[in-house]
């Protein structure tokens, strides 16, 4: 068994707060020191959230990518391929679900990736460590919604 710990921390700065008119800025803090700036979505609450941090629908997508890119990088190093660079322009569509709540109903990772050395992988070899990846994801195996991989 593997446990997982983030400290989120929030606090009041003096507004009213039961008039729901209050700051949705927070922090998360994680065990190796790391404090990430986080808010709400300003797409979801414009006023009181802050554009420059990360929001929780954000952290998720780029979970899902994150650990595609790590089980793929481990895939692919292990049959023999070298992965000069991996970028993922991944993003994630939520809409009401069948029973009529908000949730993520798919997210697509779009990976552009650089090999090099005398071993190139064949598109066939792509899709089998893209497949391996995807099996192997912690994150895609926790989650309800579809998980798509589109490109490299």
């Amino acid at each position: 068994m593997h446990q997982y710990e983030a400290r989120i921390r929030w606090t009041r700065h003096g507004e009213t707060f039961t008039d729901n008119r209050y700051s949705r800025s927070h922090d998360w803090q994680f065990d190796g020191g790391l404090t990430v700036p986080a808010s709400s979505s300003p797409s979801v609450v414009p006023r009181y959230s802050v554009d420059k941090a990360v929001d929780p629908e954000e952290a998720l997508v780029a979970s899902a990518a994150s650990c595609h890119m790590l089980w793929f990088l481990s895939l692919a190093a292990r049959r023999g391929f070298v992965v000069e660079s991996y970028v993922d322009q991944a993003f994630g569509v939520m809409n009401k679900n069948s029973e009529g709540k908000i949730a993520f109903q798919r997210i697509t990772l779009r990976p552009e990736i650089q090999f090099s050395g005398e071993r190139v992988p064949s598109a066939a070899d792509l899709a089998a460590l893209h497949h391996a990846a995807h099996d192997e994801c912690y994150i895609a195996s926790s989650l309800r919604c579809e998980v798509v991989v589109e490109g490299d």
